[in-house]
């Protein structure tokens, strides 16, 4: 096929990977010359903290990606344009710089990133440039998988068995970018230039490397095939955060360093041929295409419930309120396996999935604190942060969003803990000071015999918190906070 245009460029965001990138392929084939480029957008990193390990992450991604671009240009100048700017300014910029034709981009689909792409291309539509934009980051999405009657799904159970069935080898493939690769450009000597610094940019190093989590493709490829030597057994080990269950693939997903087509193929193929554990994980993809799809379709989910009726609801507030947040966000509630999970979330940017659920439903259902707060706290800490996956949990979790679990059904923290944290693994790992109480007491501590207490060098309010409150009666006031709505979950 001949190129339509003599030039263009591509603007890696959310996607950062040189291998089965829809839009790379789609420059790569549809013009002469392509030129690569990230931009630091500064509209997002200023409201950022200073240390910040999605920063970091990218940085490290953005080193393998300029240096595999380099390799597949076979230019000494080949790689990535980088930038630390702002995106809605520097793309026209650069785009009229270059004296491009058309700017390829693949998908985001949040709202202000939206706007943000809506806004690019409507100052590039008035320089006489276009703007391409393609599927990359889920595997089906936005109205690919509808009902018979042409609407979006709000249920998943319709939406996974209709996703099964469109579903083919069409929509799984991979985009050959190394065949077309001789059609990347060398940089310009004026912006042949290596990727900044943290400092640079104005942030500190976030001790990323001392989390042991690897980095760009390479590190994504890395924990995928480690993955795949345990992935039968998935299902089983899935939900024990002191087990060595997922696949750790989340934050790679999150900023593309791992197609999303190579692991639902992957775990399509062994789920055909029976392997349970892949059945349950590609189930997970589905869902996160389910989310995605579900932000698409209905944008007010950022800031409201998915069900309106939701929003009736009086959550806890004043300083009450936020005395016992404080306490959830520094993992003080007196409650072992919330409290470890929110150490965990603070101290690695990660949180378990389970303990995601069980955090939740705590927040929303114990606290009685609205769901907005803590999805606000996630988007701050998470290094796997997305909008539309981290939005549909919470939702879940208080009830409020599409197929949520019944605001009635709320999570016993003590017996979630003693059934996925039987032997107290997870806890002593993150609550030291309670290492010494045996697997009986660890999850409840405020019960276990002084004589226990005092052996385990343990003394509640010192070393410990009591509970911030009583579950069975949080709970009661929790069904008459739901009493609002008028219709079950």
């Amino acid at each position: 096929m001949e190129p339509t245009y003599a030039t263009g460029l591509v603007w890696f965001r959310r996607d950062l990977r040189a291998s089965d990138h829809a839009a790379l392929y789609h420059a790569l084939t549809r013009c002469q010359q392509v030129h690569c480029v990230f931009i630091f957008d500064t509209e997002i990193l200023d409201a950022l903290p200073r240390t910040d390990r999605r920063v970091e992450f990218i940085r490290e991604s953005l080193i393998e990606l300029d240096e595999n671009l380099r390799s597949l240009s076979t230019h000494p100048q080949g790689g990535l344009i980088l930038s630390h700017a702002a995106a809605t300014q520097a793309i026209p910029s650069l785009a009229t710089q270059m004296g491009v034709q058309a700017v390829f981009v693949n998908h985001d689909d949040e709202p202000q990133a939206l706007a943000r792409d809506d806004h690019v291309r409507a100052q590039l539509s008035r320089l006489g440039i276009a703007m391409h934009t393609f599927k990359d980051h889920t595997v089906l999405e936005r109205s690919e998988v509808l009902t018979q009657s042409g609407s979006p799904y709000s249920v998943f159970t319709p939406y996974k068995n209709a996703w099964l069935k469109t579903i083919n080898p069409f929509y799984l493939q991979s985009y050959p970018v190394e065949r077309h690769a001789h059609r990347l450009a060398p940089r310009p000597d004026a912006l042949n230039r290596p990727v900044p610094t943290l400092q640079e940019m104005g942030f500190e190093p976030a001790g990323l490397s001392q989390l042991k989590l690897p980095t760009g493709s390479q590190g994504a490829q890395q924990l995928f095939d480690d993955f795949l030597q345990r992935i039968s057994r998935y299902e089983e080990t899935r939900n024990f955060p002191a087990v060595k269950g997922p696949s750790y693939l989340s934050v790679h997903l999150r900023f593309g360093t791992i197609s999303p087509r190579l692991l639902a193929r992957t775990a399509h193929a062994l789920a055909q041929q029976g392997n349970p554990g892949a059945t349950t994980w590609l189930t997970e993809l589905i869902w996160r295409d389910f989310y995605f799809q579900i932000l698409y379709h209905h944008p007010h989910v950022a800031e409201r419930s998915f069900k309106p009726a939701y929003d009736a609801i009086a959550w806890e507030d004043g300083e009450a309120a936020q005395t016992l947040f404080q306490a959830w966000c520094d993992g003080q509630t007196g409650y072992p396996i919330v409290d470890a999970a929110m150490a965990q979330l603070n101290q690695t940017g990660y949180m378990h999935n389970r303990l995601r659920m069980v955090v939740a439903s705590f927040l929303t259902k114990d606290l009685g604190i609205d769901w907005r707060w803590g999805e606000r706290y996630f988007a701050l800490k998470l290094n796997d942060f997305d909008l539309a996956a981290n939005n549909g949990g919470w939702q879940w979790a208080s009830s409020s969003g599409c197929d949520a679990q019944p605001y009635f059904r709320i999570f016993n923290p003590v017996s979630q803990s003693e059934k996925f944290d039987p032997e107290g693994k997870f806890i002593r790992r993150y609550l030291p000071s309670l290492a010494g109480l045996s697997a009986k007491a660890i999850h409840a501590p405020w019960l276990a015999k002084p004589l226990e207490l005092q052996e385990a060098h343990v003394t509640l309010g010192r070393d410990f918190p009591y509970p911030v409150v009583q579950h069975d009666e949080a709970r009661r006031k929790t069904l008459e906070r739901y009493a609002v709505v008028k219709a079950p979950a």
